[in-house]
């Protein structure tokens, strides 16, 4: 029986780029879960387009090789004629929302393949309690918070029921519990899936099969087991054994040093509706303090409200020096042409000091690139380049390590045990368990101090 998919030699280039992706040639086979790994920028979401195809429909450039899906040449057919067949989720899933409320996004596309009305509601419904998210179904889109977001695209491509599901980060922004209800309801669709994913070690517990990526090519087409320990051997953060619970506490904190943010009793509503009430927090110059909890239980605007960004309804905040605040999805706010000119927004025009910023964050050889040909995971950095090339006595980052590969995970947690030793003050946003903290606020249960 023909594969399902099939990749011949393919090499593809954005416009005015260098080549993304270089000789890629694989199959996938009807049912199997493929983990693609591979640091940012390596090409990943290039071959999922290429798989959709988007590449090079929609997004022009240089292709040459062939994709063949259900038999359809991806040359000669349009993504549309694809869908159904193939559904995909993409990294940002903030560009993906099309309808302003939460049922009408998930039936979107179940109207666009024609089945038929007396089933569309049925199934929405269903894939949004697939994801946990059936409590959305009357909510604004413009409410969600970006976890919630991802959860309603996720349940937009699980309703399509597609023959080949291709997935791009598509736990990112989900808390633990619903990472794994997601990943529990795409084993039980069945379908084909590429699953690109930097939490590698869910991604590997659900792959039959693992491709790795790295400057455009293969690296490793291998059976999991086989995988495992190639990975180990190679590329030891992509195996799968960083930490499951907790953030791990190896900073050192500036003992008796004074407050730098200081929330007392706020609380905040969206439309009438609770988010945050009667919350207090202190944190200290020198001091990481990490906010944790699930989808929607207020992270965001907690961190908005440290920052300035938002009045609380009831309450009061008072800071000492400048905040800088890096949003969920840092791409949707840039406006220079060139990433060193992006970075030295925050630092006054100082394009010296934009420079190192880039040096910190591994982006020096991208400062004359123009910031939106970067990966997702390379925004992300150039984001913090930005918010820390401004020196503010408070740094509050929302999911800062969203896209962004394990070995540059662990290299911004180095970086940020050894900004806050400056004395700024650290607020963080995260679901990632393996950033480093002096104290986790949970928002649904009482501070716990880590160290």
């Amino acid at each position: 029986m023909a594969p399902l998919a099939r990749v011949e030699g393919l090499s593809y280039a954005y416009p005015d780029a260098a080549w993304a992706v270089r000789d890629v040639s694989l199959s996938i086979e009807e049912g199997e879960v493929v983990a693609l790994l591979g640091p940012s920028g390596s090409g990943k979401s290039t071959l999922l387009r290429a798989l959709a195809g988007l590449v090079p429909h929609f997004h022009g450039g240089r292709f040459a090789g062939r994709v063949e899906v259900a038999g359809l040449d991806t040359r000669d057919v349009r993504p549309a004629r694809l869908a159904g067949t193939v559904a995909t989720v993409f990294q940002d899933p903030e560009d993906q929302i099309v309808m302003g409320r939460v049922a009408n996004e998930v039936a979107f596309g179940l109207e666009n393949i024609g089945v038929p009305g007396r089933e569309i509601r049925s199934r929405a419904i269903a894939a949004l309690a697939r994801v946990g998210a059936a409590q959305l179904e009357s909510r604004s889109t413009s409410t969600l918070s970006g976890g919630e977001l991802q959860r309603v695209c996720l349940a937009s491509a699980l309703a399509m029921e597609p023959s080949l599901l291709l997935l791009d980060e598509p736990t990112s922004q989900l808390d633990p519990a619903g990472a794994e209800a997601f990943l529990d309801a795409v084993e039980d669709l069945g379908c084909a899936a590429v699953l690109s994913e930097h939490r590698v070690g869910r991604a590997l517990n659900l792959a039959d099969r693992v491709l790795f990526l790295e400057e455009g090519r293969i690296l490793l087409d291998a059976q999991v087991d086989e995988a495992r320990v190639w990975l180990a051997e190679n590329r030891p953060r992509y195996a799968g054994n960083g930490a499951a619970d907790g953030l791990w506490a190896e900073a050192t904190r500036l003992g008796g040093a004074a407050p730098v943010v200081t929330l007392e009793g706020v609380s905040f509503a969206y439309d009438g509706v609770d988010v945050l009430r009667d919350l207090s927090l202190e944190v200290e110059r020198g001091e990481i303090v990490a906010l944790r909890g699930p989808n929607g239980s207020g992270k965001t605007t907690l961190a908005k409200l440290a920052a300035g960004l938002l009045e609380p309804g009831a309450g009061s905040v008072t800071r000492v020096g400048r905040a800088t605040y890096l949003s969920q999805d840092p791409g949707r706010y840039l406006v220079k042409e060139r990433a060193v000119d992006e970075v030295a927004l925050g630092a006054h025009g100082d394009e010296r000091r934009a420079k190192a910023a880039l040096e910190d964050f591994g982006l020096g050889w991208a400062a004359t690139r123009h910031p939106r040909d970067l990966s997702s995971g390379e925004r992300e950095r150039l984001g913090l380049a930005a918010t820390a090339a401004g020196q503010p006595e408070l740094l509050v980052l929302d999911e800062p390590t969203r896209g962004v590969d394990p070995d540059r995970k662990a290299a911004i947690g180095d970086w940020l045990i050894e900004h806050a030793a400056t004395g700024t003050a650290v607020i963080v946003a995260t679901h990632d368990r393996t950033l480093p903290a002096h104290r986790v606020l949970d928002l649904e249960r009482e501070v716990v101090c880590v160290s």
